[in-house]
Parts: structure tokens; sequence; C-alpha cells
């Protein structure tokens, strides 16, 4: 395990002062969604922007992959969802100084019925997060691999939505399902959501791969990022040891393409996170 430390800001990603809320979303899962998630907030973190990750997925993987375990706190997304919690209380501190979490909850498996019982369902999370956006310069929201009313609380509440998207064969009809629900939200909730983009992930040199990318760069154009990530063990590594990839190994391909996904980032959305 590499011990090297991360000091100063990568170039292209002087610090800024405006909030830009972003939900990782895909339905399907092993795409490396949480990963993403963890990643880019880690590395915004290491940029020195005032980054907070939201876990609303039941399993609870993103707090673990930064060392906090789902279950170790009465005052978690749930309660923030179910029970009016201020998203302030229920902010964790993590190892890196401007990444901030807050956790997810094993109550989060029944509160799509819980959530649907209550009027104002899709905006629970809305509601939190306005109350605090102006102290961080990034929200990341990581959702579960689903499209129910957990998922639909994240795009309600965000601005923009990245999607992971794996390098396979069926990629492209699971990214339909997630581009429809995204138009749905628009539609109904959420005028100003738009697509920030989509990362290309678990990437290997391959035919296959490669046609994968090629169509979706095809179909996508300026929407999908230039940075792919690779499949990388010490990216599959790191969350076993409850660090992201650049407290684990700064200094393997995972990590560096993470930072480079997030200066891609800063880039797209211009100074201080604003599209």
């Amino acid at each position: 395990m590499s011990k090297k430390k991360v000091g100063g800001l990568p170039p292209g990603m002087e610090a800024g002062s405006m909030s830009r809320i972003l939900t990782i979303a895909n339905q399907k899962g092993g795409v490396g969604k949480t990963t993403t998630a963890v990643n880019l907030a880690a590395s915004l973190a290491a940029a020195e922007r005032r980054t907070l990750l939201i876990d609303v997925d039941p399993q609870g993987n993103a707090g673990s992959a930064l060392g906090i375990r789902r279950d170790d706190s009465d005052r978690t997304v749930y309660e923030v969802l179910l029970d009016g919690l201020p998203l302030k209380d229920a902010v964790r501190k993590t190892e890196l100084k401007f990444l901030d979490l807050v956790p997810a909850s094993k109550h989060l498996v029944g509160a799509e019925l819980e959530l649907a019982e209550i009027d104002g369902r899709e905006a629970r999370l809305k509601r939190a997060v306005d109350a605090i956006a102006g102290e961080y310069e990034y929200v990341i929201i990581d959702c579960p691999p689903s499209l129910g009313l957990l998922t639909l609380n994240g795009l309600v509440a965000a601005q923009g939505v990245v999607i992971p998207l794996q390098c396979e064969y069926y990629a492209l009809e699971g990214l339909a399902d997630v581009l429809k629900t995204i138009e749905l939200v628009r539609a109904a909730a959420n005028p100003g959501l738009k697509v920030d983009g989509i990362v290309l992930t678990m990437y290997s040199a391959n035919n296959l791969a490669n046609q994968v990318a090629d169509e979706i760069r095809s179909t996508f154009k300026s929407q999908v990022f230039k940075t792919v990530i690779p499949r990388n063990v010490r990216l599959s590594e790191a969350p076993s040891h409850g660090k992201p990839i650049l407290l684990y190994d700064v200094t393997s391909k995972g990590c560096q393409c993470y930072l480079e996904l997030a200066r891609e980032v800063t880039r797209r959305l211009g100074a201080g996170g604003r599209a």
C-alpha cells in the first residue's frame, strides 16, 4: 500500500467558491457507480474543493470505502429523508480534510415503501441539500443501482447527473433507461437537471471494449468524458482497506484517472462548479 501523501492542488483544479450538486446514477449494478462517486469526491477534496458525499444506497458502500461503517451512527441519510433530520447533523468527517460524508443506513432498505406514504416524497433530499449546499463546492450523491424513490430523490436534488457506463455489450441498453428517467424527472420535478457527462468505466484494452467506447462516443459525442477509468486491481482493493484510491495507492493508474476525471469535471462545469 502506498503511503505517499497527497499535497497541493493538481493542475487545473484551483479552488472556487460556488456549489454544484451532482448525482451519480445508473440503474445497472457493477458499473463502477460507487467507485466513481467515492473517488471523484476524494479527488475533488484533494484539490481543496469542499466536497460532501451523500450515500443514498442501502448497501452503504460509499461510507465503508471511506472507513465509515454503515450502521455505527443513528444520524444517517435515512433520518434525513424520513424524520426530517437536518443534513448538517448527519455529516461525518473523513480522513480527507475537505471531504465530508453523510452515511447510509440499513433502514434504507425499507425507505422506498416508507417514502411512498409521504407528501412531497421525491423532494425530501432536495430540501435537505438546499439547506447545506452553500457550505460546499461540490455535493456528490451516490444512488442505489435502481430507478426507485431513492434515486428519484437524488435526481430531483441534483443540478447534474454523471452516468458511469461499463465498457460492455449491454451498456447502451441500460443507458437508455437512465436517460429516459432523467427526461421524466426534468419534465415533472426538476427542469434544470442536465446530464453533466457519461464516464466510461472498467475499460480493458480489447476489441469489444473499444467497439463499445467508439459507439458511445459516436452517439453521445461531447457528453462523454475524455477520461476513461480502466479495470485496475488497486481500485478494487482500496475499499476493503476503507480508503479512497488516492489514500491507498496514489501512483496507481486508477488513481491517476480519477484525478484526471476530477480535473475534467471542474473544467467542464466551469469555475466553482457552475455549468
